[in-house]
């Protein structure tokens, strides 16, 4: 078959150096050499010697998912090759993470990561609404985190002026040192007659920076076997 049939921007690029990169909006690849961990099912395309595992979470990530909901079902791909990941045709875009650095991000938003981060399982201070998590994935290490988010994300900066609202619906994550509280922009009786819909958001302040997704709709939760 020809390569002219086909239009050159859909056009897989040539191998990459190991690690992650963006192929086109709705999806990244991985160069594996070595181990990288990615969601259950994203996995879309891949080709060399490739071995996918299913990774458990371990007792305490058991318990901590039946309590909180919140949790990341993923996989482990070893060897020497290259997949590609996506999630619903959702946009992707990539996180670089430094040795001192920390991200917290709702787990739904999770794509593929490099095997040098680790996560936990953390309260959200101060956030007791399940759109924007009681509970969040923190990321910690060195490395690349993909993630996938519905539209172009924002990624907008917290100074210690000037603190940011976000529908507790749309936040991705933020930098994990910020400090997040609740904030309520109407009172009951503005509520009561009907209000403008936005009555409470999530508050950050400090030094940092918040990813937001142009959309205030809660994304269905797949079955996840």
């Amino acid at each position: 078959m020809k390569g002219d049939l086909f239009s050159s921007e859909h056009m897989v690029r040539p191998t990459s150096a190991p690690g992650m990169t963006v192929e086109n909006a709705k999806c990244v690849r991985y160069t594996v050499d070595g181990e990288m961990l990615a969601r259950q099912g994203s996995m879309v395309a891949h080709r060399g010697d490739l071995r996918f595992e299913r990774k458990g979470q371990g007792v305490g990530g058991m318990i901590k998912r039946a309590v909180t909901g919140e949790g990341l079902p993923l996989m482990a791909v070893r060897g020497r090759g290259e997949a590609w990941f996506a999630h619903e045709a959702q946009n992707c875009f990539v996180v670089e993470l430094g040795g001192g650095d920390e991200f917290t991000v709702n787990g739904r938003n999770v794509l593929c990561f490099d095997a040098s981060l680790s996560y936990q399982i953390r309260t959200v201070k101060g956030s007791g609404i399940a759109g924007g998590g009681l509970f969040n994935s923190v990321f910690t290490g060195q490395g690349a985190l993909g993630l996938v988010c519905e539209g172009n994300p924002l990624v907008i900066p917290v100074t210690p002026e000037q603190p940011v609202y976000v529908d507790t619906d749309a936040v991705v994550g933020w930098t994990a040192h910020l400090r997040t509280s609740l904030h309520r922009s109407q009172s009951l009786g503005s509520m009561l007659r009907g209000g403008s819909g936005e009555a409470v958001q999530l508050m950050l302040q400090g030094e940092g920076h918040v990813v937001v997704r142009p959309s205030e709709v809660t994304p269905q939760k797949t079955q996840q076997h």
